[in-house]
This record gives structure tokens, sequence and C-alpha cells, in this order.
């Protein structure tokens, strides 16, 4: 068994539409920071969705509903530190706006 720590979600701006934006491809994936920063001036909102393979990102997989993040604010995500995808599961996230959010997430890719 090899496990390497990654950047599962490079820093980038969180789109307005459901994207996804990490999967765990031939490897299992332990999550173990996810932080979305707000740098426009007003609050907005990320939902959060953790799919299984073959499924689409929908309230039977929604994690985090519409956190509203304050202008400014830097928020880590503790809902889903820890969670576990399995090959071929993914994250998904939507924003309410389309340029105000900057995300990162880092977890361990473990493979057998």
């Amino acid at each position: 068994m090899t496990v390497t720590a990654k950047t599962l979600v490079a820093s980038k701006i969180a789109e307005n539409a459901q994207t996804t934006q990490y999967t765990a491809t031939n490897v299992r994936t332990i999550i173990d920071k996810f932080t979305a920063t707000n740098y426009s001036a007003g609050a907005i909102t990320l939902s959060i969705n953790l799919v299984t393979v073959a499924d689409t990102a929908g309230n039977q997989n929604l994690i985090v509903k519409l956190k509203s993040i304050a202008a400014g604010e830097t928020y880590t995500f503790p809902e889903i530190v820890g969670h576990v995808l399995n090959a071929g599961d993914f994250i998904s996230t939507i924003a309410s706006a389309a340029t105000s959010l900057t995300i990162r997430s880092s977890g361990r890719e473990v493979t057998t």
C-alpha cells in the first residue's frame, strides 16, 4: 500500500454551476482539508457533494448545503474532512456566484 499526500483541487475560482472538482481515479482518497475564501464584497454560498461512482450530484450526496461565507472570510469545511472517496467517487461543488470564491483541497491518495 502506498499513501501519497496530494493537492486534490488546486487553487481555483469556484463555478456557479455544479462542477466536478476532483475524481478519485484508481485510488482511494482521504480528504484532509477543503478551504474556500470569499474575495468579494458580499456573502456567497457554496454547496459540496461527495458523489459515488456512477451517480450524479444531488440531495442524496449533499454534504454541505448553501454554506454562507462572508466577505473576506475563509472557511475550512470540517464537514468533509476525513471523508473517504473510493475509486471513481468525486467532489462536486456549486457556488452562488461565479467570481467570488477561491477553493482548494488537499488529501491523501491510497493505492494497493
